[in-house]
């Protein structure tokens, strides 16, 4: 399970013990730059979150047989990533309020403004029980923050390759996390099941808010139901029916009643008996125009062929008579030829 930015795993401690207290093993690991100072994360990036990520779940991984993870916030982003890396070696995902981007204008300042300044000061824990304690840094350290950036967009882009089943869960008063991030993973991801949960008395922190035993109910669940295989068989027999459906609705417009003079099926037969008929085009009528116009063409060629080959010449005008009896047969056999029905459009599109 692991926490979100600035956080540590005290945030998602409800979370794990209760689902710790359901039989589960559960490792909560502090994320590389959690859990100490501010400066300290504004010296990581995200790789070294990634590596902190990936090296627990290999430790889990050798002592447990089929493993799961879960992510609060960026910790859903990590928990994708490790997913597009690793995903035949994961069970499912269990994804609360992920943070995958955001489109605030303050964000697209901060490759100009790491440089002018390390932190800006964090906003209140966004929970909505009262009296809910504090687990993350006071101060945003920007260098860690620009970081996450470069997370987000190699996340997002590459949704498709996680094809797990998912349980996620988002919170429609959260003021931290826009819930647009879980209705795009939702959308891109190749999974194929999904499990939503809507929280509305919670905002970003549901582990430490109103609704966790709810969280906690619904996680129990969804672990139970992907291990014993429950969980895919109810979205399979969904599918059954939607495809069901379809087939009846396609059937249903089809004649298949022998009382009509025909069916669907005697049109399949007749379809199958038609055969394509060459066309036969009428030649035109051999009149005088055209016995003159193919002397023309005959003549034209064997004057020039004796002209070529005696040197004979018609009153001294050399080969001309007969380039002139061809191109006047030419002209003579398109005039002929030419259909004056046939109507020539001006070219306009369509």
């Amino acid at each position: 399970m692991l926490h979100g930015f600035t956080g540590s795993p005290a945030s998602v401690l409800p979370w794990a013990q209760g689902i710790h207290e359901a039989g589960f093993t559960v490792s909560v690991p502090r994320i590389a730059g959690h859990g100490t100072r501010w400066q300290d994360l504004n010296e990581s990036t995200w790789q070294d979150w990634y590596d902190s990520v990936e090296s627990a779940f290999l430790r889990l991984s050798a002592n447990c047989d089929r493993v799961f993870v879960a992510g609060f916030s960026v910790g859903s982003a990590l928990a994708l990533k490790l997913a597009q890396v690793r995903g035949s070696e994961i069970e499912g995902l269990l994804l609360l309020n992920p943070s995958i981007y955001d489109d605030r204008k303050f964000f697209k300042t901060l490759p100009v403004l790491k440089r002018l300044l390390s932190s800006v000061k964090g906003g209140p824990s966004d929970v909505a029980k009262p009296g809910a304690p504090v687990h993350g840094y006071a101060r945003l350290p920007l260098k860690a923050l620009d970081s996450l950036r470069s997370l987000w967009k190699i996340v997002e882009r590459d949704l498709y390759l996680v094809d797990l089943p998912i349980l996620i869960g988002y919170s429609i008063n959260d003021h931290v996390v826009n819930p647009s991030c879980s209705h795009t993973i939702i959308d891109n991801v190749s999974s194929p099941s999904i499990r939503e949960i809507i929280f509305e008395r919670s905002f970003h922190n549901v582990s430490l808010d109103y609704e966790v035993e709810d969280l906690i109910a619904e996680s129990v669940e969804y672990l139970h139901d992907v291990l014993s295989g429950e969980f895919e068989a109810a979205n399979q027999s969904d599918e059954d029916q939607l495809i069901d459906a379809e087939f009846e609705s396609i059937v249903s417009q089809l004649s298949l009643d022998e009382s009509a003079p025909t069916t669907y099926l005697d049109e399949l037969d007749r379809m199958e008996d038609e055969h394509f008929e060459h066309p036969n085009p009428t030649l035109p009528e051999v009149d005088q125009s055209a016995r003159i116009a193919l002397a023309c063409l005959i003549g034209g060629p064997a004057y020039l062929l004796l002209e070529y080959t005696t040197g004979f010449s018609f009153f001294g005008t050399g080969p001309w008579p007969g380039v002139l009896l061809f191109i006047g047969g030419v002209i003579a056999s398109i005039i002929r030829l030419a259909r004056n029905e046939d109507d020539f459009d001006d070219g306009a599109e369509v």
